[in-house]
């Protein structure tokens, strides 16, 4: 999208308007001319805001002086209107020189004057340019927030075309998050969106911009090829801007779309062209002293000539391009250099240095993608697709303002009969019925409060389910995929001793295996509560179902555990094959991570009217009576490490529970401490 429409449409307004005075070189002198005659502040901010963006991407140093002293003088009115513009147009100059921080500040100014106006195009895009910047940080769980708020505003009563461009500018930039957050489908998926809804809108501005972010998502999937095609459409479009407009503030994003250009031919080893696209970046960004976009210039052609093994190049490049990114608190490309520091210093056989740079980045890294702001984002990202529920809610609060009305009805219906009733005996029969009539209101209307009581606590409980789930995505899955990276990363390298390997390999086996296990609960759990999974009933072997487990969990646990399998031959089950192998599969799991080095777990099943009932056994460490029921619990599940420090989410058991009940049977557990533990499930014979 439009980055600079973005952040001031109406200023871009004026200023294209202008446009061919501009070229002539005449308006600028005009507007430095009429500056020096005396007129009221409120004029006086104007002119100075149209030369601080007249000299936007001619001379930066004016533009910024300008827009200074914009604020500075608009600052002592009490013109609303004029504070505002101010101070969005000194946020946008900031954002042009890659001062996000400041931009930031003043963009968060203007929206609280917007809000003092309740004026809510200038609320929606006030929110929408602060999550931008927010973006441009590297804070994406604010960034998100903004956005979708943005959205959500912008979206309300009667919506203009320019609330509907700047809707979809908040959708594409919502792309933009879900990219640098590593979910590449989803990014796709609004960016697209948002590209479609640009040619709807005939939004020209808008497709480069989708083509651009397009190319970037190409660049990180490794599909090279293509996002040269991409960014090479956007860099056509560009042109055909500029060539028409050569004023045109589309021609800023012809620096990023050079600088993605530069990357694609680097990752395809054609370094000259990544270095000739590199320095035509430069050259743009120097000209308007731009030093975020400098930094990732330089930081770009140190990552060439590391790839060339020129590291007294890299080494120099990355130094200027750390020193700028620190200084104007660019945390993505602060990151990003430590990384290449750390990969130049690793390649010079300096390995002290870069285990320096290493925890530097770690460090950072940490701090960005923290599990508190994963889970802030789900929390957000859950809060936006759920809107309807909030609709719902208010439907069923003005139902109960009905009831409260009806009830209030019927009790002045009530004392008018009471005083007919006196007169006539064909009024009191009247009176009787519309009593009853009362009472079947009163009812129906007691049920409806009682359904709706009902429902609020089954949306608690979902929300507090999905929470979970959440919960377990952004730490449980994401902590075990990280220490395996960590372990892989130590081998790699070669910091781990020949003597050390075989437990580094056994630790890697353990920690591969509680992923792989977590995650295919996690993905059946998913399909559980989206009723996705269709049981297709047959006759089941329980012996062969549980001999296939025990093989493939005997082959890769490292306690050495004896595994025996006494269920007869006979126990023929009708159930669904898929969901009833998960459940021993999980349970025979459970067994092992609290059975101690070379126990043993025990398979057996006993004939019970129309039921077989399947226990497994172990003679482990055994579960602590008030544990018990807490086992099965959805809303607060009950996990605990294993006696190799394994660990777990609960989730495996909850998944047994729900299988089990929904193939018709019952499971519960039996526990001694210090002894063991049994699980039994009952299941239908065929």
């Amino acid at each position: 999208m439009s980055f600079f429409r973005v952040y001031s449409p109406l200023l871009i307004c004026c200023f294209l308007a202008f446009t061919s005075l501009a070229r002539q070189g005449a308006y600028i002198d005009s507007l430095e001319q009429e500056l020096q005659n005396k007129q009221p502040d409120t004029a006086r901010v104007r002119l100075l805001t149209s030369l601080a963006n007249s000299y936007m991407l001619v001379n930066f140093n004016k533009s910024l002086q300008y827009a200074r002293e914009a604020v500075a003088l608009a600052d002592n009115t009490e013109d609303s209107q004029s504070r505002l513009r101010a101070n969005r147009d000194m946020a946008l100059v900031y954002m042009l020189g890659g001062d996000f921080t400041s931009a930031l500040s003043h963009e968060k100014i203007a929206l609280q004057i917007a809000d003092e106006e309740k004026d809510s195009t200038e609320i929606g895009l006030s929110y929408s340019n602060i999550g931008n910047y927010y973006y441009e940080l590297g804070v994406y769980d604010e960034s998100y927030y903004y956005l979708t708020r943005a959205y959500s505003i912008l979206s309300q009563g009667d919506v203009t075309r320019e609330d509907s461009v700047l809707m979809n500018i908040a959708l594409h930039n919502v792309g933009r998050v879900f990219k640098e957050m590593g979910q590449y489908e989803t990014a796709l998926q609004h960016l697209r969106l948002s590209q479609q809804t640009s040619i709807k809108l005939k939004d020209d501005e808008g497709r480069p911009y989708a083509l651009d972010e397009l190319g970037d998502v190409m660049i990180r999937q490794g599909k090279y090829d293509s996002a040269l095609t991409y960014l090479q459409q956007a860099l056509d479009e560009i042109n055909n801007f500029i060539r028409k407009d050569p004023e045109t503030l589309v021609k800023e994003l012809r620096t990023k779309t050079l600088i993605k250009i530069a990357k694609a031919y680097m990752f395809k080893k054609e370094f000259d062209s990544a270095l000739a696209f590199y320095d035509s970046a430069y050259q743009l960004h120097e000209f308007t002293n731009n030093q975020f976009g400098i930094a990732e210039v330089e930081l770009g052609r140190g990552t060439v000539f590391l790839a060339q093994e020129n590291f007294v190049e890299a080494e120099n490049h990355f130094d200027i391009a750390l020193e700028i990114a620190h200084r104007i608190n660019a945390r993505v490309l602060e990151i990003n250099c430590y990384t290449q520091m750390t990969q130049l210093w690793e390649k010079k056989g300096d390995h002290k240095t870069a285990l320096a740079y290493y925890k530097k980045f770690n460090s950072l890294n940490d701090s960005l993608f923290s599990q508190e702001m994963q889970q802030k984002l789900f929390r957000d990202q859950l809060r936006f697709a759920t809107e309807s529920r909030d609709v719902q809610i208010q439907a069923l609060t003005k139902m109960e303002e009905f009831r409260r009305t009806e009830i209030k009805r019927q009790e002045f219906i009530r004392n008018v009969l009471v005083v007919v009733m006196a007169l006539s005996v064909i009024l009191l029969v009247t009176v009787y019925r519309s009593g009853q009539r009362r009472k079947r209101i009163n009812t129906l209307l007691l049920q409806h409060q009682e359904e709706m009581e009902k429902r609020s606590i089954e949306l608690e409980q979902l929300n507090q389910v999905k929470d979970k789930f959440f919960s377990i995505i952004s730490h449980d899955l994401r902590s075990p995929i990280n220490a395996l990276a960590g372990l892989l990363d130590l081998l790699d390298k070669g910091a781990i001793a020949s003597d050390e390997l075989p437990m580094a390999i056994k630790e890697l086996r353990v920690r591969f295996n509680h992923t792989r296990t977590l995650l295919n609960n996690l993905l059946d759990w998913t399909l559980l509560q989206m009723d996705k999974i269709n049981l297709q009933p047959a006759k089941i072997s329980l012996k062969n179902l549980a001999n296939e487990n025990i093989e493939l969990i005997r082959s890769t646990q490292t306690k050495q555990v004896n595994f025996i399998n006494t269920i007869p031959t006979e126990a023929i089950a009708f159930a669904d094959s898929n969901t009833i192998n998960l459940v021993i599969r999980n349970l025979i799991s459970n067994a092992l991570k609290f059975t101690n080095e070379g126990g043993e777990i025990k398979l057996t099943a006993e004939e019970n009217r129309d039921h077989w009932v399947v226990a497994v056994s172990d003679n482990g460490v055994g579960i602590k009576p008030e544990v018990l029921n807490m086992l099965f619990d959805k809303i607060n599940p009950y996990s605990t490490r294993g006696t190799a420090n394994e660990k777990g989410t609960g989730l495996g058991l909850i998944l047994c529970k729900e299988f089990v009940e929904k193939n018709n049977g019952k499971i519960w557990v039996e526990s001694t401490l210090g002894e063991g533990s049994t699980f039994w499930f009952s299941v239908p014979k065929a």
